[in-house]
């Protein structure tokens, strides 16, 4: 467990290089993170966040949207992981990848120029929910 602990830490402290400032256009503002997949004790709204001097002045607008995505899906999938049944653990990092994907995707939305790329994004953005509905409804049916 100590291990697995330290893992996560170290995760954490990974994931503070990449966060900028919460998106308001994310999946995680569209879809909720399920209740029975955050673990108790680890806020992660507290956790530090910085962007350790990297220079996010010289980022486009969607590389910075790009980053809260890739920022809450990383936290969600943290919170899952912690979970102490393996099925939940999965189950609950693969809704927070999803979200991610979608997240991924209104960005291309947003963004984007190409009406191929963006068609691909609508099709992600389609399937990606209907899974995460399909998976928030066991995690309620399986989840302690």
């Amino acid at each position: 467990m100590k291990t697995f602990t330290n893992l996560a830490l170290s995760a954490m402290a990974a994931l503070a290089s990449l966060a900028i400032l919460p998106s308001a256009s994310s999946a995680q503002s569209t879809m909720a993170y399920p209740e029975k997949c955050k673990s108790q004790g680890m806020d992660m709204s507290k956790a530090d966040m910085s962007m350790n001097g990297m220079p996010t002045g010289e980022m486009t607008d969607y590389q910075k949207a790009s980053m809260n995505g890739m920022k809450d899906m990383h936290m969600n999938m943290m919170q899952g992981m912690m979970k102490k049944d393996a099925d939940v653990s999965f189950v609950c990092g693969m809704i927070a990848h999803h979200m991610g994907a979608i997240s991924m995707s209104e960005v291309e939305l947003e963004y984007g120029d190409n009406d191929e790329a963006k068609q691909m994004a609508k099709k992600v953005i389609e399937a990606q929910k209907k899974e995460i509905e399909e998976m928030s409804k066991w995690v309620d049916k399986e989840a302690k």
